[in-house]
């Protein structure tokens, strides 16, 4: 009896020990802002560098986790698997987005990223609005915080190109948002809602996107401080239809009061729709820096009308800056006019960032900035200063390996399509031949190595059946997707790239497995981030893979990343 009380009575006295070990609160910020900048070179956080204000770039880098050394690693490097491969932590092998357009062999044509023909347009033309991320096949971490909260936090995305608002806001987002140049609105379909809520009907009311064509972009500094760029004037930028030359003053009054930019057609390499004639041509502000500040006016009404980071749970902005893009696209990489993108657009970010410290509060949100893919040097830049480079006409690769084919096997489609430095044969018609599919597709391996820009080849039949770790192959391999996927994989010698306008080189382009465009900036700040930098790899799949260990999440259902554990340390 006394040691049974001698028990209870330790029992006891242990039970306040006990009862001050409370569970920790859930630690989360109130707010993440995934910031995507379109084209971004890892090199332009230092090239610039000394013309960059100190609360932007410089301030993400000076207080935030920079990872020198983020590579892509799967091809083709585009804007739909980039931004699908940041948030669902998984290569287009396994979320499915291979491209921008791909072939579908079910329908015997091609398809665009986010086409959904099954949902309307809210706000705009029906073209741009029937859009969704049906396509993709895996849940995003945008999606998972969703999921983790029993769908109390709100996940936005705002971009001005469709698929760089849809895909990172995934399948779950309250709303996603992009432009339609046909009447210079943010527009959505009905696949998130069937109206659009007032604040974003009073923001297109007040016709920013007329307000920003109404005057000539103009340097933002006086043009001879833009040493870090070539000169003006140079034969391998394009254009403005309209334009005689391709400088400064561009007259974006005059411009955008005709027919719509003649942006080469190395924009088709991204997916792009042909531009809406209209009136005014408002698409016209997607080529120029004002693109991404009026993509940062609506983010910040956005996180204003919607309360993102000041409600409780915590929420999620997905914005993405596009103008970057179509800027690099019709000036290249050394222009002025991307140099002038860039200050404006760190002066943008700059903006975001001050906003956020006064709604949300300093130090409570976590904002990360990365890119969707890189950009190659200018072809004729670099022939003109002794350096390899040069393009191929995709009409003419697809057209070459055609009739090598009907000399081989005689008349008949042999090519369906040609997409993503991919070949799609008419399996059909080689079924019907009586010919041996995987022969077909060795043969077409023997005929593209000999076309000129071209290094390597390999067939579907031997992707599926092999795996490789790292190198050349193991990029074609996670790029691949049966369903979706070529039958043959072609690879571009390095400084080669895609001219749709070809033998003309204009500005540039990107989706090759080379550093150029594969490396890109990866810097996390705010919440919890302690200051510093790494040198040791990182692949952009690790991005989705961080946050949710951050978040205390589950992974997307695809993530195939690592959780990036330098940055998760805490400070």
């Amino acid at each position: 009896m006394k040691k049974s009380l001698f028990l209870l009575g330790v029992a006891a006295l242990s039970l306040p020990a006990f009862a001050q070990k409370k569970a920790k609160p859930l630690d989360r910020p109130k707010l993440v802002v995934g910031i995507v900048v379109d084209q971004m070179r890892y090199d332009y956080l230092y090239r610039y560098w000394d013309k960059y204000g100190n609360d932007g770039f410089k301030r993400l880098l000076g207080q935030g986790f920079s990872y020198e050394n983020t590579h892509y690693n799967y091809v083709p490097t585009y804007t739909g698997p980039g931004h699908a491969s940041i948030y669902t932590g998984a290569t287009p092998s396994m979320h499915g987005i291979v491209g921008n357009n791909w072939f579908v062999r079910e329908e015997g044509k091609g398809t665009y990223v986010t086409e959904d023909k099954t949902v309307q347009a809210v706000g705009g033309s029906a073209a741009a609005g029937q859009q969704s991320p049906r396509h993709m096949l895996t849940t995003t971490i945008t999606d998972e915080l969703r999921l983790a909260t029993n769908f109390e936090a709100k996940v936005i995305g705002v971009c001005i190109k469709d698929r760089g608002s849809i895909l990172p806001a995934g399948h779950a987002a309250t709303a996603a948002y992009w432009y339609d140049g046909a009447n210079g609105a943010f527009i959505t379909s009905t696949f998130y809602q069937n109206t659009l809520p007032e604040w974003v009907a009073t923001f297109n009311g007040e016709q920013r996107a007329a307000r920003y064509l109404d005057k000539p972009w103009e340097t933002l500094l006086p043009i001879g401080q833009y040493t870090e760029s070539t000169a003006d004037d140079v034969a391998w930028e394009s254009t403005f239809r309209g334009e005689a030359k391709p400088v400064f003053p561009h007259d974006l009054p005059a411009l955008s009061a005709a027919a719509p930019p003649a942006v080469q057609g190395a924009l088709k390499a991204e997916g792009e729709k042909a531009p809406v004639a209209t009136p005014r041509n408002l698409d016209l502000i997607r080529s120029t820096p004002f693109g991404n500040s009026l993509t940062a006016d609506f983010a910040l009404e956005a996180v204003r009308a919607e309360q993102l980071g000041q409600r409780g749970p915590t929420d999620f902005l997905a914005l993405s800056f596009s103008s970057t893009d179509y800027v690099g696209h019709q000036f290249g990489t050394t222009a002025i006019e991307t140099e002038d993108t860039y200050l404006r657009l760190d002066q943008d970010i700059a903006r975001v960032l001050k906003y956020l410290d006064a709604t949300v509060g300093k130090g409570q949100v976590l904002v990360f900035l990365s890119a969707d893919h890189a950009a190659a040097q200018s072809p004729e830049f670099m022939k003109a200063h002794r350096l390899p480079a040069g393009s191929v006409g995709p009409r003419l690769m697809r057209d070459s390996i055609q009739q090598a084919l009907v000399r081989r096997h005689g008349a008949g489609n042999w090519v369906l399509s040609y997409e993503n430095q991919q070949v799609y044969l008419n399996r059909p018609l080689i079924a019907q031949k009586q010919l041996n599919l995987r022969l077909v597709q060795d043969e077409v391996v023997d005929i593209a190595t000999t076309l000129f820009g071209v290094t390597r080849a390999i067939t579907a039949d031997d992707l599926q059946k092999s795996h490789w770790e790292s190198g050349m192959l193991m990029y074609l391999e996670n790029g691949y997707f049966p369903k979706r996927s070529g039958d043959v994989m072609l690879v571009l010698e390095p400084g080669w790239l895609e001219s749709y306008a070809y033998p003309v080189n204009k500005g540039t382009t990107h989706g090759s497995l080379n550093n150029y465009d594969t490396h890109v900036p990866l810097v996390f700040w705010g919440w919890h981030v302690k200051h510093g930098e790494s040198n040791a790899p990182a692949n952009i799949t690790d991005i989705a893979a961080t946050l949710a260990r951050w978040l205390h999440l589950q992974e997307p259902n695809g993530c195939t990343g690592q959780p990036l554990l330098e940055v998760l340390s805490k400070k």
